[in-house]
């Protein structure tokens, strides 16, 4: 099987699965480094849309084992330097910032939902002002 009808039944089943369509690995990739330029430069806007925007980390890691061996490597150095990326730019507290808006998944493995972004700004920094 070729690695792109790898890569796209890996994202139809995950859409089967319960994600809102069948995205691809580029483009959850390109939404985590997204995310991540915009936690490095201070994330405002609300608590919400930040939980929401993780998800495409989620979605990365759902897919990884289904993935085919070309193109976990093809990905895996991209996703390794946005997640070093992000543990700079984030605050690990266990979730209990984001937990007073969002369910934590138990999952010590999802462990972006432990950390919140370092620089509070805007609606999203008075909401976790505390945790700042």
């Amino acid at each position: 099987m070729n690695p792109e009808s790898n890569a796209a039944k890996v994202g139809e089943r995950l859409h089967r699965d319960g994600w809102r369509k069948a995205f691809t690995v580029e483009e959850m990739v390109e939404r985590w480094a997204r995310l991540i330029d915009k936690v490095e430069r201070g994330y405002g806007t609300a608590v919400a849309d930040y939980t929401n925007e993780l998800y495409c980390r989620n979605w990365l890691h759902e897919a990884w084992p289904l993935l085919d061996e070309h193109t976990v490597l093809r990905w895996t150095a991209r996703i390794q330097v946005l997640d070093r990326r992000f543990v700079v730019a984030t605050v690990e507290d266990d979730g209990a910032a984001l937990g007073r808006f969002h369910r934590i998944p138990a999952s010590p493995a999802l462990w972006w939902w432990r950390r919140h972004p370092r620089v509070l700004v805007g609606e999203f920094g008075d909401a976790l002002l505390p945790f700042g």
